[in-house]
């Protein structure tokens, strides 16, 4: 019956017009063949809110936290490399003074 309506849809046929009844049956097929890509997609959907949503929103939240941590050590690392470039001066120079003293 389905390669019958296409081949009146696709290919027409003259003598053939589609009454009502005809658009109600390739209504019905086509609903029954759609129902079940709808209720995957109804799934696919629920799949997404439910588990994948909450996963990425999780792993977000892990993420911003950790760049946030990462980014206050680095500016604690710039001041103690700052801190021991001077300590390394001024132990240098406590060096020479000891040496003329010696």
């Amino acid at each position: 019956m389905i390669w019958y309506i296409y081949y009146i849809i696709i290919k027409g046929r003259d003598d053939m017009a589609l009454t009502n009844e005809d658009l109600l049956a390739i209504g019905q097929l086509l609903d029954n063949k759609l129902k079940p890509i709808k209720d995957d997609v109804r799934s696919i959907n629920m799949t997404l809110e439910n588990e994948v949503l909450p996963r990425l929103q999780n792993i977000e939240s892990c993420y911003t936290s950790t760049y946030r941590r990462y980014q206050s050590g680095i500016n604690q690392i710039e001041a103690m490399q700052a801190d021991i470039e001077i300590i390394k001066k001024v132990v240098s120079e406590h060096s020479e003074k000891l040496k003329k003293l010696a």
